[in-house]
């Protein structure tokens, strides 16, 4: 630990009482910690740089966050939980100082079973595929950032990515099988939460209670190739997606459809995505390469980059890949696309969209053709309730905030949803608004009101003299 900066006394009494635990004071490690992906954002940049905590702890076990909780909540410092930091809208941002805990120490498996698994919140997704390799299983999704976050941060804040084609987004029912949940009490507790009550802490941001453990549905481990196919527009490269996505036979992994436009942003690519070409970025299982190698060709397409399980494999685990390869094809894929482009172009941003099944190919047509100044269209391929379509971060050409809400508009006018991406702000962001009870659980799990305060909006504590002497003794 380092230390010298100037704390409020509740911050030293808690910094005094836990100085056995791994704790930062230093500058850079307060900046690192308390910062995400939110400079994604043009609007939120100016909102969010700078602000971070004034401790980073960084727990080794269960029983060392049941310490950090109890010292917040008896000494009403306020705390935020992040694991990978991987997120986009302010979530492990700490908007009024205090705490920042890191909970990428907790990063057991707890325990396997033919078809699901139980690891702690601070698990790394990559990792928990290594480890789940030899027994032949799999998680069924994983964001692009799948080398970087943890399997709590993708509950608390994510929502899909590679495997959404066949298995949806991470708050479909079964998704998520069983959440462990600990209270910021004075004697904190541990909760467990299943079925739709699972609803009640996913995507919250850690505002009402530290997922401490997750339960998952585990699938068969597939040897997943990859592929890059081209195709002549947008148009052609989409209904290939749909059309695969809708091929039920085949194994699929991703189904990611990109326009001409994005090919400059993706340098590493570059090779294989040809001249004002739309391209098709693809995991399949290996032995049914050939039957998707064929139905790129009838659809009009050409595979311009095929690798095969094993280089695929050895690319996404950091093993040793031939020299001059991109890296695994899903880093290029849902939102790494803005990553990408915003390293080559600093005034780029992005929205979030998701199209109608039934409609969707014909709405992104109407969307191309609007927007065609200012939104550069890739979409990603999901099956949700047993229906195809697509949702897309697209790149947007940043000009004012007023614009990016105009856009947003007229999309919602036509059928498109659109989640803001744009606000740190529960309750306010479209199809990201809270059906389940969650400023509710937060009275019970966070009854003084001290996590990540300022992100669930219309959420008031309540904290009553006889509840506070109640609790303190």
């Amino acid at each position: 630990m380092t230390s010298t900066a100037m704390i409020s006394p509740a911050l030293a009494a808690l910094r005094a009482e836990l100085a056995d635990l791994t704790i930062y004071q230093d500058a850079p490690s307060l900046r690192m910690h308390s910062r995400d992906f939110f400079w994604f954002s043009p609007v939120l940049k100016p909102d969010l740089e700078g602000k971070q905590a004034e401790l980073i702890i960084l727990p080794s076990d269960k029983a060392e966050v049941a310490r950090i909780a109890s010292a917040c909540a008896r000494h009403r410092v306020p705390l935020t939980v992040r694991g990978g930091g991987t997120g986009n809208y302010g979530q492990a941002v700490p908007l009024e100082g205090g705490v920042v805990m890191n909970l990428t120490r907790l990063n057991r498996v707890v325990s396997t079973t033919l078809g699901a698994g139980r690891f702690e919140a601070g698990a790394n997704l990559l990792d928990i595929d290594k480890a789940l390799a030899p027994l032949g299983q799999e998680l069924r999704m994983y964001p692009s950032t799948r080398a970087q976050a943890t399997l709590g941060g993708f509950v608390a804040g994510g929502a899909a990515g590679a495997g959404s084609c066949t298995w949806g987004q991470i708050d479909n029912l079964g998704a998520v099988i069983a959440l462990e949940v600990m209270t910021v009490e004075p004697e904190p507790r541990l909760i467990e939460l299943r079925g739709k009550e699972i609803l009640k802490v996913m995507h919250a941001y850690g505002v009402n209670g530290i997922i401490t453990e997750v339960e998952v549905p585990l699938a068969p481990a597939h040897a997943w190739a990859e592929r890059i196919a081209t195709f002549d527009s947008l148009k052609a490269a989409a209904a290939f997606g749909q059309a695969f996505t809708e091929c039920d036979g085949i194994a699929k992994k991703l189904v990611s459809i990109h326009a001409p436009a994005i090919a400059p942003y993706l340098k590493r690519l570059g090779p294989y995505l040809g001249e004002n070409k739309a391209f098709a970025i693809l995991m399949v299982s290996e032995p049914q390469g050939d039957e998707l190698d064929r139905l790129i060709v009838e659809m009009g397409g050409t595979v311009t980059f095929a690798r095969g399980a094993q280089a695929a494999r050895a690319a996404a685990f950091g093993e040793h890949r031939e020299k001059g390869a991109p890296g695994p094809l899903y880093e290029y894929t849902w939102n790494h696309t803005t990553l990408h482009a915003l390293k080559l172009d600093p005034t780029i941003t992005y929205l979030q969209l998701r199209f109608p099944p039934g409609r969707n190919l014909k709405l992104l047509d109407w969307a191309e053709a609007q927007f065609r100044d200012d939104v550069i269209f890739h979409i990603e391929f999901q099956r949700r309730q047993g229906k195809v379509y697509h949702s897309s971060l697209p790149l947007v050409r940043f000009s004012t905030a007023e614009r990016l809400y105009e856009i947003m508009r007229q999309a919602e006018e036509a059928g498109i949803q659109a989640s803001n991406p744009h606000t740190w702000v529960l309750n306010n962001a479209g199809w990201k608004r809270t059906d389940a009870p969650q400023p509710e659980f937060k009275r019970l799990a966070d009854p003084y009101g001290l996590m990540n305060p300022g992100k669930l909006l219309d959420w008031e504590a309540k904290t009553t003299e006889a509840k506070t002497s109640e609790a303190a003794e």
